[in-house]
This record gives C-alpha cells, sequence and structure tokens, in this order.
C-alpha cells in the first residue's frame, strides 16, 4: 500500500469510529449492552460478534503500538485531553456533563487508534523514512 492519502487517513479513522462505538457508546445500543442483556446466557450470535470485536481491537491495538509505541499513544491521548480541556475552559463543553466527557473519550480513543492505524504511513510521508515491515523480500 504504497499510495497513502488523506481518504486512507479517513477510512481507517472511520473504522476506528465503528469498532469503537459499536463495542461500546452511551446510547444502549452497543455489544456491551447487547451482552449485559443476555449474560449469563450466551447465543452464538453473541459469541461470534465478540470474537469479531476482539479480532478488530486486536488488529487495531497491535497496529498502533507497534506504530506510535507506549510514548506515542500517551502523547496522542495528551494532545486531545489538551484540546478538550481548551474546549472546556473556552465554555464549549461542560465537564460536569458525563455523557458529553464519555462521547469525548470514545472519540479520542477512536483517533488514536486510526492514526496509529496510520502512522507508518504517514511518518514515511513526512521524512521519508521507511519501517522494516514496509520493505519488499525481492
Amino acid at each position: 500500500m504504497q499510495n497513502f492519502s488523506w481518504p486512507s487517513l479517513l477510512i481507517r479513522i472511520g473504522f476506528a469510529f465503528v469498532l469503537v462505538f459499536v463495542s461500546f457508546n452511551p446510547t444502549g445500543y452497543s455489544y456491551f449492552h447487547w451482552l449485559k442483556s443476555v449474560f449469563p446466557s450466551l447465543t452464538p450470535y453473541v459469541a461470534i460478534a465478540g470474537i469479531g470485536l476482539i479480532i478488530g481491537w486486536a488488529m487495531f491495538i497491535r497496529a498502533t503500538l507497534r506504530s506510535l509505541g507506549p510514548v506515542g499513544i500517551v502523547l496522542a491521548v495528551l494532545l486531545q485531553a489538551c484540546l478538550v480541556w481548551l474546549f472546556i475552559d473556552l465554555g464549549w463543553l461542560d465537564w460536569k456533563n458525563m455523557n458529553v466527557m464519555a462521547w469525548l473519550a470514545l472519540i479520542v480513543i477512536s483517533i488514536v487508534l486510526g492514526v496509529g492505524m496510520s502512522w507508518s504511513h504517514i511518518r514515511r510521508r513526512l521524512s521519508g523514512q521507511v519501517d522494516t515491515d514496509d520493505v519488499d523480500d525481492q
């Protein structure tokens, strides 16, 4: 995948949003709520959906850890947390509204996962450096 562009980044962030918000969201319509409503008796549908989500999380977390590393993840989260702090300071957000804070936390997680999935491509574009995973064996 040598052709990386803004749409590529947005697609990855979009998939991260789907993964995060299907897993849990404050609306009550998520895998977490579905599992909670049927637990302890599980159906094959719940089990298959859960395994699919675990596979998705494993892919995103592994890629994010490999590309950003723990320090990069902390810096990405801190940057977004400071932006939320700025919006609270400007009066655009109410930090006492736990529903809004839950949505913001899910958005931060989604963006970190999406950027983490794309970071090797972004770094290659910015610096010209290639990761060893990117080198062809030809």
